[in-house]
């Protein structure tokens, strides 16, 4: 196993890294069906559907439950309007943090890491949600998929944070669940560690080559 020791930034991915978000997800999923009087998807229907953003997490789930449907561009965008208002209600409601995070934060604060987090959510849930989980202390920035002119895979959010917090690509890290994550990381240059128990797609995250994989949060302790 490699170690990381001379890294001096973390980049985070969140839904599936260091959050488990479907259960708010589905909700928030289901309550724009509802609308349309389609049906209600199950947590494992919604899951290969997470990790481009919130309009394509849309777009698959109305595809899935009402193929014979037109999904036009407007149709999109009124549906994505229901989806955004329900899950601005329900940010937070069943997400929580897997199991090692909280403590693996509090070790790599206490070794001096600076951490920042790059998910493709969008920027306005990302503050409510480190709010509710107490965890907002541990990061000096944050991007979401709308921060950006790009987002994952592309590498511009990467490079976006190695220069706001002063890092170099070679000092700097990224840490996720998607081959976004890891394509990203392989985009900018920089070494990656992929989570093998998020949501990617139902694939496994070591055939995207990331530096290192690790199956639990808490094995960082370890490379760090």
């Amino acid at each position: 196993m490699m170690n990381f020791k001379d890294k001096e930034l973390i980049i985070f991915d969140f839904d599936g890294t260091l959050i488990n978000s479907i259960p708010d997800l589905t909700l928030a999923v289901n309550k724009m069906l509802s609308h349309y009087k389609a049906p209600a998807l199950t947590i494992a229907q919604v899951t290969p559907f997470i990790g481009n953003g919130a309009q394509p997490l849309v777009k698959r789930a109305l595809e899935f439950a009402m193929p014979d449907k037109d999904i036009s561009e407007d149709f999109l965008k009124e549906a994505f309007k229901i989806y955004f208002e329900a899950y601005k209600a329900m940010t937070c409601k069943d997400t929580f943090m897997y199991p090692g995070v909280h403590d693996t934060l509090i070790y790599l604060k206490e070794k001096g890491y600076k951490m920042a987090i790059c998910t493709n959510k969008p920027f306005s849930f990302i503050e409510p949600i480190l709010d509710k989980l107490e965890i907002k202390s541990f990061f000096s920035l944050w991007v979401g998929e709308d921060s950006l002119a790009k987002k994952k895979p592309d590498a511009t959010p990467l490079f976006h944070l190695v220069d706001k917090l002063g890092s170099t690509i070679e000092k700097s890290i990224m840490v996720g669940d998607s081959k976004n994550d890891i394509l990203a990381a392989q985009n900018a240059d920089m070494h990656s560690i992929g989570v093998s128990y998020g949501y990617n797609y139902n694939e496994n995250i070591a055939d995207y080559n990331p530096t290192q994989v690790v199956d639990q949060f808490s094995e960082l302790q370890k490379l760090f």
